[in-house]
Order: C-alpha cells, then structure tokens, then sequence
C-alpha cells in the first residue's frame, strides 16, 4: 500500500496551474480552428489528449522518481532508436510535409518529443552521487554523448528546433553540477568556431532562409517571411483588449499559416489583446517559478537535477515559441505547451508534469 503521506503531499496549486492553462488553451484551439473543415473533431481529440495526459499523470505517481531516473537511460535507447527509424521509415504527419513522425496504425507520435525528458532521466540518474572534480572536463564527455547522438539524428530529421533544445535543456543542468568558467569558455569558443561548418554543411537551405528571415522579414514577404509578418500583424493588430473570441482576421481569414499548432498565440493574442497574451505568459511564469521552487527543497541531486531539466523544458518551449511569433527569434517549429495542437506534445509535457508531482508527493522521504 502507499503511504498516507503519498497522497497528503498532492501539490493542488501545480494541478491545478496545469489544468488552467489547458483550458485557456483549449478556448485558443477552439477559435483557431473555427470554419475549418472538422473544427469539432480537432477540440475532441486535444480534449482527449489532455485526459490520455492526466492518465499518464496518474501512472507516472506509480513509479518511484528515483526509479523513473534508473530507468533513464534505457528508455534514452529506446528514443534514440526510434530517432533512427524515423529516418527510414518517418513520415511526414498530420499536414505536415517533414519526415518527423512515426505512423503506428491509425496514429502519429513524434519520437523526438520524448528525448528531451529521456534526456534529463538519463542525466539524473548518471549524477546522482557526483562530486565536481578538481581541475577535470573530462567528466562531461558522457554527458555530452547522450546529448548529441539524439541532437544530430533529429537534426537529420531536419528538426532544428527540437534539436536546440536539447541542448538548450542540457546547459542548466551542467550548470547545476558544478561547471567551471573556463570550460563554459572553452565551449563557447568551440560553438561559435562551429558555426560557419554547420551553415555549410547541417543547416538545410530552407532553414538558412529562416535565419534569413529573421533578420529581414521583408526580403520574401510572399515567401519565407509570410509566416513572421502575419503573426506580427496579428498580435500588434489585437491591441489592449483584442478583438473578441472568433473576431481575428488573420486567423479566421486563414492568413496567418499554422494558426491552430505553432502560431496559436498569435491567433490568442490577435483575440484577446495584450491583457489575454499577458495572462498566458503569466500563468507559465506562475508555472515554472513554482516548480523551480521545489529545487532549493530538494534533498538529492537525483530530483534537483529532474526539476531543473524538466522546468527548462517547459521555458525554452514558451520562450522560443513566443519569441517565434513575435520576431524575436526564427520560426523553428516549437510547439506552445499545453495551448498547441498535438498528441506527442501534450503526452511529453504530461509526463514531465507527472514527474514534477512525482517529486513533490514524496517529500516527507528522508532521501
């Protein structure tokens, strides 16, 4: 039987932040997708996977997080198999023409979604007893390998986006453990050498045009600057209250290109102006500054390194994402968690929310 204490420690206040988002997010689907052929069928299947979210809430509280963190590295493998299968065998999704899925019966998932909690899993597990070396760098090489096996897989996909990141999420753990200023350095050093190889020979032309595009909009506004300038006009046309629900032009004229998946809160702010964008950034706020509080009560590395991954996660998707739509970075394909259409989003993120009260249901423990 489970302990009393178990179920004493619910943490309501992160439930209950996780569900409120999910709602908003669903009332954003609901408008982007008015008019479209199947507008039902799009909010009963996000509504589904948010309750297949709750169940993997529920079935991740029967595992041990320590045990999640054992198992880590094997579910790592399996990822990165399935990484590998995508490259023979991926398809290209629902309405999406980029070979990033698997397709297993009538269903779509996305294994690169999943690398990122297997990611930080893996990492958990491998620190759970480290101590910094004196003097050593060399301990970061393991690390290091199960970071970049998955990063160049899925950027072989291509999945730019996703393949960030994971390094993205790796460097605050790093950071946790104890790096030094001189190899952060030496790294930065070795990224920025890098970056004229990787332009000639990773970046695919269409995500050159990206980066292009960032820096200059209006050099194909037809073209590869059509998606930033009318998600730009959406938010700026929203203004301080916006236009009402079912009232954008840009979404519901179908100008604004992916407006139920990544472009969703343009869409949103487009309807609900600059007080509804605001609330949606304030509720991830609330979100991570909550859960990040659990690091300094944590009383093994094993669980301060999970919530620092996982929290990273959840911010450099909002912050990526958000900065897409407003120009404040390239268009790389992020999802919004919990506001975005799709399955393998919502599941990942859910489990990463499963682990988040995984963690602090077993506070009472000693260790």
């Amino acid at each position: 039987m489970l302990d009393q204490r178990f179920f004493a420690n619910i943490d309501w206040v992160l439930c209950f932040l996780v569900l409120l988002i999910c709602g908003v997010g669903l009332i954003a689907l609901s408008s982007a997708t008015v008019g479209t052929p199947g507008q039902e069928d799009y909010l009963i299947q996000q509504v589904f996977r948010i309750l297949a979210g709750i169940g993997v809430i529920i079935l991740v509280q029967l595992v041990h997080y320590r045990n999640w963190a054992r198992l880590g590295f094997v579910m790592h493998l399996v990822v990165i198999g399935l990484l590998v299968l995508v490259l023979f065998y991926g398809t290209g999704g629902p309405g999406a023409p980029v070979q990033r899925w698997l397709k297993v019966g009538p269903f779509f998932f996305q294994p690169s979604e999943f690398s990122k909690f297997t990611l930080v899993l893996a990492l958990s597990h491998h620190f759970r007893d480290f101590e910094q070396p004196k003097g050593n760098w060399l301990w970061m090489i393991w690390p290091l390998a199960l970071m970049a096996v998955p990063v160049v897989l899925i950027v072989k996909q291509p999945d730019l986006g996703t393949a960030m990141l994971l390094m993205i999420v790796f460097v605050p753990i790093i950071f946790l453990m104890g790096i030094r200023l001189k190899t952060i350095f030496i790294l930065i050093i070795l990224a920025l050498a890098s970056l004229p190889i990787v332009w000639i020979y990773v970046l695919k032309s269409y995500q050159k045009g990206r980066i292009l595009t960032f820096l200059d909009p209006e050099r194909d506004p037809l073209g590869s600057g059509y998606h930033i300038i009318q998600s730009k006009i959406a938010i700026g046309s929203g203004g301080v209250f916006g236009k009402g629900f079912g009232e954008g032009t840009q979404g519901q004229l179908n100008f604004l290109p992916a407006h139920h998946t990544d472009f969703i809160f343009s869409v949103f702010s487009e309807e609900w102006g600059f007080f509804g964008a605001m609330l949606v950034l304030i509720l991830f706020l609330t979100l991570a500054l909550w859960s990040l509080a659990e690091v300094l009560k944590s009383k093994n590395l094993v669980s301060a390194i999970q919530i620092t991954g996982i929290v990273a996660i959840f911010i450099s998707h909002v912050l990526i994402n958000i900065g897409m739509t407003t120009g404040l970075m390239p268009v790389v394909g992020v999802p919004l968690p919990f506001f975005s259409y799709g399955g393998s989003s919502m599941l990942s993120m859910m489990f990463g929310i499963g682990l988040l009260l995984n963690i602090r249901m077993r506070r009472f423990e000693k260790q």
